[in-house]
C-alpha cells in the first residue's frame, strides 16, 4: 500500500512512518522542509513540500491527515487562533481538493481530530455520539473534521480519529510535564477534578492501522483508553511510576492569567469513551494509566 502522511514528522507521524515502512508500506510525507523532516522518517520514505508535486500515477492508496500546529504551545491570541486553524482545516481542505482530483483517487482517509470536539463536558461520560458543548475547541474540531469528511463526496471512505492526551516517550504532552515531577514538584491542575482522557501510542498506530484495513469503518472514533482519570489521579499515579512526591498544585488563577482563554484545555475536560473501538473488539495493549506510563518512561 502507498500510503500519504501529513504531520508525518511529529510525535505521532514519526512512529507511524516507522510502522509503516517496517511493515513494507510506500511512504509519502507531505512536509514544510523536506530538509529538516528527512533525518526524522525512515529510509525509503519520499518527502514533498505540495501536493503538485504528486504525480497521478504515484497511485496513493490511503492517506493519513495528522498535520496542524499544537493546540496548547502558545496563548490563543487572533493570530495563533489563525494558525491553528489554518494548519487544520485549511490543509485539509486544500488536502480533500488533491484526492478529488487523484487518478485512482486514494480508498481511505483517516484525518486527525481531537476530543476537544466535545469541549467541556463535566463529569458526564462521552461517547462519539454525544452532544458537544459550543466552545472555541468544539468549532476548531468540527470545522476540521468537516473539511475530511467532504472526501465522502467523491467515493473516498473517511474515518476521523477524536485523539486524547498522548502518552508516549520522547515527546507530547508527558515530555512537557516531566520536569516538575521528577523535582517533587507535581500536581493536580486546578481543582484535580477534571477527566484526563489519554491514550498510549502504540495503541493509537494500532487504531490507525485498523481504520487503514477495515474497509466498513467510517466517521468518527475516540481515541482515547477505556479508563479515563481525573487529573488529581493522573497527577498521583505519574509520581508513583517516577517515585516523587505530586502534592502540589497548579492554582488555576495562575493559568488562567499566563495562558487567558487556553487555560480552559488544562482546567476543564471530558470524560471520553472509546465505544466504537470497544464494539469492535479492540485490544488495548495499555488499557490502565500505570502500565501506559511505565511502557513511556521505561
Amino acid at each position: 500500500m502507498h500510503v500519504l502522511v501529513t504531520g508525518g514528522t511529529g510525535f505521532i507521524g514519526q512512529a507511524l512512518c516507522r510502522q509503516l515502512a517496517g511493515e513494507g508500506h510506500a511512504l509519502t510525507v507531505l512536509t514544510r522542509h523536506a530538509q529538516r523532516a528527512a533525518p526524522l522518517l525512515p529510509a525509503g520514505a519520499r518527502t514533498v513540500t505540495a501536493l503538485a508535486q504528486l504525480q497521478r500515477e504515484a497511485g496513493v492508496d490511503a492517506v493519513v491527515n495528522l498535520a496542524g500546529e499544537p493546540i496548547a504551545d502558545k496563548r490563543w491570541s487572533s493570530a495563533r487562533k489563525r494558525e491553528l486553524e489554518t494548519s487544520r482545516i485549511a490543509l485539509t481542505r486544500e488536502l480533500v481538493a488533491w484526492m478529488r482530483g487523484a487518478s485512482p483517487r486514494p480508498r481511505v482517509l483517516v484525518s486527525a481530530s481531537a476530543i476537544g470536539y466535545y469541549g467541556d463536558q463535566g463529569n458526564n461520560s462521552v461517547t462519539e455520539g454525544s452532544a458537544p458543548h459550543d466552545e472555541y475547541q468544539h468549532r476548531l474540531c468540527r470545522d476540521w473534521e468537516r473539511e475530511a469528511l467532504a472526501a465522502r463526496e467523491y467515493g473516498i471512505r473517511v474515518a476521523v480519529l477524536r485523539i486524547g492526551l498522548v502518552v508516549g516517550s520522547g515527546g507530547g504532552f508527558l515530555q512537557r510535564m516531566l520536569p516538575p515531577f521528577r523535582l517533587g514538584l507535581g500536581g493536580p491542575i486546578g481543582s484535580g477534578r477534571q477527566w484526563m482522557s489519554w491514550i498510549e501510542r502504540e495503541d493509537l498506530l494500532a487504531m490507525i492501522h485498523l481504520l487503514l484495513e477495515r474497509e466498513d469503518l467510517d466517521g468518527a472514533f475516540n481515541a482515547t483508553a477505556p479508563e479515563p482519570v481525573s487529573s488529581r489521579v493522573f497527577a498521583r499515579t505519574l509520581g508513583a511510576v517516577l517515585r516523587r512526591p505530586a502534592f502540589m498544585p497548579l492554582p488555576a488563577f495562575l493559568l488562567q492569567l499566563a495562558l487567558g482563554e487556553m487555560s480552559q484545555l488544562l482546567l476543564t475536560g471530558q470524560r471520553v469513551l472509546p465505544q466504537r473501538f470497544t464494539e469492535q473488539g479492540f485490544r488495548f495493549r495499555h488499557p490502565q494509566l500505570e502500565s501506559a506510563l511505565r511502557a513511556a518512561l521505561q
